[in-house]
């Protein structure tokens, strides 16, 4: 009888596109959403064009510039520090993945925040057409800031209560999967390493920025 032998060859994913394509397609995607937003949504409101026509509007725009240049230097920074943060809870756990495969992992479950930025734009371009600038900074789909007035709620708070969204859950779940994708253990092991090395330095971090904000 013919025994049906399956491959012990590693099947293909997403998590195995080359790190600079990935890198890549995270800039240029948050590029094109940010011009998006900030061309039809942010430029459009009236404090912008008060501003415009004020001596600050050069500001504004030169502000702008630093945004989109920036975008590589951001996110170069971030991947640096976040493949850190879970190649060393693999090393932890005695699972064979190396520091460039974690900048895959972190790379690929970052384009999951594409989603919230383009919820965001549809919002402001069909629902809320007429927004101010706060109520733009101030949204954020499916998060804790949902739940409170923008205006309630202390300058320091807006950005972790945006933080904790279901978006951010989602990267989590991203992650652990390219770590189970990576070291071939369980789903359930590569969850756990995200849980106890990504998500404490993610809960301090938001804290931190509370503490600091002034």
């Amino acid at each position: 009888m013919l025994k049906n032998n399956t491959s012990a060859a590693p099947t293909q994913s997403f998590f195995d596109t080359s790190k600079r394509q990935l890198f890549l397609l995270v800039c240029l995607s948050t590029l094109v959403l940010l011009f998006v937003k900030k061309s039809f949504i942010e430029n459009e409101t009236a404090a912008f064009e008060f501003l415009e026509e004020q001596s600050a509007g050069s500001v504004l725009y030169v502000r702008s510039a630093l945004q989109y240049f920036s975008i590589p230097l951001i996110y170069a920074w971030k991947f640096i520090v976040l493949a850190f943060v879970i190649w060393t809870g693999c090393f932890t756990f005695g699972y064979r993945v190396t520091y460039t495969q974690c900048w895959k992992v972190v790379m690929t479950s970052e384009l999951i925040f594409i989603i919230p930025e383009l919820l965001r734009i549809i919002w402001f371009l069909v629902v809320d057409t007429d927004p101010n600038i706060y109520e733009i900074r101030a949204f954020y789909p499916f998060s804790l800031m949902n739940f409170f007035a923008f205006e309630d709620v202390p300058a320091q708070w807006h950005y972790p209560l945006k933080s904790l969204n279901i978006f951010e859950v989602g990267y989590w779940l991203l992650a652990a999967k390219g770590v189970q994708h990576f070291s071939r253990r369980s789903y359930r092991e590569g969850f756990l390493t995200i849980l106890f090395t990504y998500v404490p330095i993610y809960i301090l971090w938001l804290a931190f920025f509370v503490v600091v904000y002034k």
